[in-house]
């Protein structure tokens, strides 16, 4: 895996804690988030990053109840043939020619078992999942590229 990578997938939800809905494009929107997704916000958490491989892995090696789809884990943007785990707080992404996030969270602490967790048995989002917010926005389609243009940045405060 490198720096470079695509957008496998694009999902959004109309509540928090559910599995999201894939789409084939969406309106990214700055310091907010993915248009009609339930996290979007003025918070630092607004769009959730998770890649296709640990997906696939987590698929191979859990004991789930059900198979593990894009989206199912609630993640907003399933990427692609790029290394997430080399990101740290306060790293840039872009995708496409415009969009710009900026890394705010790695992984997450679940307080309570939300439905995903009920349905699954399990989660994956905790260990592997990154949360951006949003510093440009435009529109974004599965397939576009996504770059880790750099891997963490030192004056960021969140």
């Amino acid at each position: 895996m490198n720096n470079n990578g695509k957008i496998a997938a694009i999902s959004i939800s109309s509540k928090k804690g559910v599995p999201k809905q894939n789409i084939d494009e969406a309106e990214i929107i700055a310091d907010k988030g993915i248009r009609d997704d339930a996290h979007a916000g003025d918070w630092h958490r607004q769009i959730s990053l998770l890649a296709l491989e640990d997906i696939d892995k987590f698929n191979k090696e859990g004991d789930l109840k059900v198979k593990v789809e894009p989206g199912r884990l609630a993640e907003n943007i399933t990427t692609q043939n790029i290394n997430l785990a080399s990101v740290k707080v306060g790293a840039l992404l872009a995708i496409g020619d415009n969009i710009l996030l900026e890394v705010t969270q790695i992984g997450k602490v679940c307080r309570r078992p939300c439905s995903i967790y009920h349905l699954l048995g399990d989660c994956l989002m905790p260990r592997a999942g990154i949360f951006a917010k949003v510093v440009k926005g435009g529109r974004i389609k599965v397939d576009d590229t996504i770059k880790i243009i750099k891997t963490e940045h030192k004056n960021t405060a969140i």
